[in-house]
C-alpha cells in the first residue's frame, strides 16, 4: 500500500509528466521550455546506456535544424574531438565517421566511440555539408589529454613560428622524465619528488595569450580555428598540470579543478562563436545537474552545471536523464574491458524508484515552472550516478547520493528500462553479457 504522501507525489508526477512514445513531437515541450536558452545542458545518468545517447541526438538535431545551436560540446578530450569537428566541417582528411573517432583511443574509449556517436557524427556532417559559413561543430570539454595538447601546441607553432615552438618545446620537456604516465608525475610533483613543471606550463600558456593577435594573422597564413584550437591546447596543459597535482591531496580540489576548467573552454568556445552562439552540452548528470542541489556541495564541490547555472541563469536549460533497470556498458575496474552489466532495479526512496512506481515507461517530468510536482519533489531523495565502472554488489555506496531534483535540474527524461551502448570494439565480455549473480558457483 502506496502511503498517502507517496500517492499524492505520483499522481503529481503522472499529471505533470509527458509520456515519450516515440514520435516527432515527443520533445516539443522541452523546445518550448528552452525557448531562447543559449545553453542547453543534457546529461546522462550513466556513461553507458543506449537510449541516453540515442535521445540527447535526437533532441540535438532539432536543436540545430529548428533553433539554430551551432556547436556540440562534450565530455572529452579537447583534441580527440577537435578531429570530430574538423571532419564534420570539412576541414580534415578523414573520409568516413569511423576515421574522426579514432582519436578516442583513451579508456574508456566506449564512451565515443560507439554506434550511437558513430551515427550522430554521419548526421552532423551531412547536416554541414551544403552550409559552408555555418557549418556546427563538435568540442571537448575535457582535460585528460595532457600529452596530446602538447603535441597540438607544438604542430601549430612548428608551422607558424619555428622560435617559438623551440621556446614551447624547452618548457613542456619538463614532462619528459615521466613519459606518458601523467600521474607518475603528479604523484612526484605532489610530493617534492621532481620539479613541478606550473611555471613552465603557465608561461607558455601567458606567451600564446600575449601573442594572439600575431600568431592567429601572421601574413594572413593561420586560420583563426587553428589558432583556438592550439591556444585552447596550450590552457589545458597549464589547467591539466595542476590537476595531476591536486589529484593526490584532497578529491575536492581536483574534481573543482575538472569542472572550472569544462566552464572556461566552454566561456571560451561561446566567445569564440561569437554573440549568437548557442550550445548543446552533453556530459554525466553529476556535471551538469547543480551540484548545490546535491551532497556534493556540502563536501564542498562545484560542478560545470552550477557554474553554468551561476552566470547564465534561465538562459541555459539543464535536462537530467534516469533509469530504472536494463543493462549498461561499464567496466569492473579502471582500465578494464568493456562489459555489458545488469543495472538493479534501483533503491526504494530513490527517484530512480519514485519514477518506475508511475508506471509510465518514459516520460518527460518539467520542474522548472511546474510548482505543485517540484514542490512534492523536493524533499532530498536518493538519485544513482553510475559512471565509467560499475559495482553492484557496492552500489548504495558507490552510485548513490543525496539530491533535491527540482533544484537540480529543470527537466528529468526518464527511460524505466534502458540497454547497454553499443562499443564500435565489442568484447568477448561485452558480447556474453554479464553472468547473473544465481549462475552455480560450482560449474
Amino acid at each position: 500500500m502506496v502511503p498517502k504522501t507517496e500517492r499524492d507525489v505520483l499522481k503529481a508526477i503522472v499529471h505533470a509528466a509527458h509520456h515519450l512514445k516515440g514520435e516527432t513531437t515527443d520533445f516539443d515541450p522541452l523546445l518550448k521550455m528552452i525557448g531562447n536558452s543559449r545553453l542547453v545542458l543534457l546529461g546522462e545518468a550513466t556513461h553507458g546506456t543506449h537510449e541516453f545517447y540515442r535521445i540527447r541526438a535526437q533532441i540535438t538535431k532539432r536543436l540545430i535544424e529548428e533553433e539554430g545551436f551551432n556547436a556540440v560540446a562534450v565530455e572529452a578530450d579537447w583534441p580527440d574531438a577537435y578531429r570530430i569537428s574538423e571532419y564534420v566541417r570539412f576541414e580534415s582528411g578523414d573520409q568516413e565517421a569511423i576515421d574522426a573517432l579514432a582519436g578516442f583511443q583513451r579508456f574508456p574509449a566506449w564512451m565515443w566511440r560507439n554506434a550511437d556517436v558513430l551515427d550522430f557524427v554521419g548526421w552532423l556532417r551531412n547536416y554541414n555539408e551544403h552550409r559552408h559559413s555555418k557549418r556546427v561543430g563538435f568540442y571537448g570539454l575535457d582535460l585528460y589529454s595532457l600529452h596530446a595538447s602538447i603535441q597540438a601546441v607544438l604542430d601549430f607553432l612548428d608551422k607558424v613560428d619555428p622560435e617559438a615552438a623551440g621556446r614551447a618545446r624547452y618548457r613542456y620537456s619538463c614532462f619528459e622524465n615521466f613519459g606518458e604516465d601523467t600521474q607518475a608525475y603528479g604523484y612526484a610533483a605532489s610530493f617534492g619528488l621532481s620539479k613541478s613543471c606550473e611555471n613552465e606550463v603557465i608561461s607558455q600558456w601567458i606567451e600564446m595569450r600575449r601573442r594572439a593577435a600575431d600568431l592567429a594573422g601572421r601574413d594572413g597564413r593561420v586560420a583563426r580555428n587553428a589558432f583556438f584550437f592550439a591556444e585552447q591546447n596550450a590552457r589545458l596543459v597549464k589547467n591539466a598540470e595542476e590537476y595531476y597535482r591536486a589529484m593526490f591531496h584532497e578529491r575536492v580540489p581536483s574534481w573543482n579543478l575538472r569542472d572550472s576548467h569544462m566552464a572556461e573552454t566552454l566561456e571560451a568556445l561561446m566567445h569564440h562563436l561569437g554573440p549568437k552562439a548557442r550550445i548543446v552540452v552533453w556530459a554525466h548528470n553529476s556535471h551538469l545537474g547543480d551540484a548545490r542541489a546535491t551532497e556534493m556541495a556540502q563536501r564542498g564541490e562545484l560542478n560545470l552545471g552550477q557554474l553554468i547555472r551561476e552566470k547564465y541563469g534561465e538562459k541555459a536549460t539543464l535536462v537530467g536523464f534516469s533509469t530504472y533497470t536494463g543493462t549498461v556498458t561499464a567496466a569492473s575496474g579502471w582500465d578494464g574491458p568493456a562489459e555489458r552489466k545488469h543495472v538493479r532495479p534501483a533503491l526504494p526512496g530513490s527517484y530512480e524508484a519514485l519514477f518506475h512506481e508511475t508506471e509510465v515507461p518514459n516520460f518527460l517530468l518539467p520542474l522548472r515552472g511546474k510548482e505543485k510536482v517540484a514542490s512534492l519533489l523536493r524533499e532530498p531523495r536518493l538519485e544513482r550516478a553510475i559512471g565509467v565502472i560499475y559495482l553492484p554488489r557496492s552500489e548504495r555506496v558507490s552510485h548513490y547520493f543525496h539530491a533535491q531534483l527540482p533544484e537540480q535540474f529543470d527537466v528529468v527524461l526518464h527511460f524505466d528500462e534502458t540497454r547497454a551502448v553499443e562499443p564500435l570494439e565489442r568484447t568477448a565480455a561485452w558480447e556474453a553479457g554479464e553472468v547473473p549473480e544465481t549462475y552455480p558457483s560450482m560449474l
